[in-house]
């Protein structure tokens, strides 16, 4: 139970940092690259994990839907922030660091069973 309030909280401090990096306003357009791509996945697969960890009572369709309506949230808003915008490959690539997230989760689930039934 501690372990799970733990990532709670990691979950929340690591979102707000997310948010904070995402709806910043840039003086300069920022430029389709695929670093930016693989932020997006990188942050969204760290996000899935740890809503994984922290609240593993929701099933898999509601972490997906919760995170990628966290995903969608975020590119509405840079639509109207100054050197922000929306685009549909972030979200693409929010949805790839999401399922890759509970990929690795299910993994260190199933490598955690097989450890305690040795």
């Amino acid at each position: 139970m501690m372990k799970q309030t733990f990532f709670k909280i990691v979950f929340g401090i690591t979102f707000i940092a997310v948010e904070y990096l995402a709806l910043t306003p840039q003086s300069f357009q920022i430029i389709e690259s695929f670093w930016d791509k693989q932020n997006h996945l990188v942050a969204f697969m760290v996000l899935s994990l740890l809503v994984s960890l922290g609240y593993n009572r929701l099933t898999t369709a509601a972490k997906i839907a919760l995170l990628m309506g966290m995903g969608l949230q975020i590119e509405v808003t840079q639509y109207f922030i100054p050197g922000r915008f929306f685009s549909l490959g972030d979200w693409f690539a929010d949805a790839l660091g999401i399922l890759l997230g509970l990929a690795i989760y299910k993994r260190m689930r199933n490598d955690q069973r097989d450890t305690t039934n040795v």
